[in-house]
């Protein structure tokens, strides 16, 4: 990946009550970072714009943004690097490419196997037909 610089006017941060334990610190205090990535303003390559789609799955809205929630730390500003780190790692996944597939043939060695197991099938299942006393 080429170093990518993520553009600020692409990101949408807005902090949130977290759930889960921490008393009232959790009630009180808005530590959860919900960052919003508009995919189209990051301006990225069209096979890593495919791929990022792919990568954000559920996370990603109809009206193309990414959705990324941060609250495994207390502060604002842990949770905060969290979720900017996540993105940046899901858009260094979204540039590494995938290797081409090259569709081969079998040989006619393996045709040949394959013809042989079959007629050596087809003898097995010949022989048990119906036993006729002539």
């Amino acid at each position: 990946m080429p170093d990518f610089d993520i553009p600020e006017e692409a990101l949408e941060e807005r902090f949130i009550t977290a759930g889960g334990p921490g008393g009232q610190n959790v009630n009180k205090v808005a530590t959860a970072v919900q960052l919003r990535v508009h995919l189209y303003r990051l301006g990225l390559p069209v096979h890593a714009y495919r791929k990022m789609k792919e990568l954000a799955g559920s996370r990603l809205t109809s009206g193309g943004e990414i959705v990324i929630q941060a609250s495994r730390f207390r502060t604002q500003e842990a949770n905060r690097q969290d979720a900017r780190e996540r993105l940046a790692e899901m858009i260094a996944q979204a540039y590494k490419r995938d290797a081409k597939r090259i569709a081969t043939k079998p040989g006619k060695a393996a045709k040949a196997r394959r013809v042989d197991a079959k007629k050596a099938r087809s003898s097995v299942k010949q022989g048990r037909g119906k036993v006729r006393l002539d």
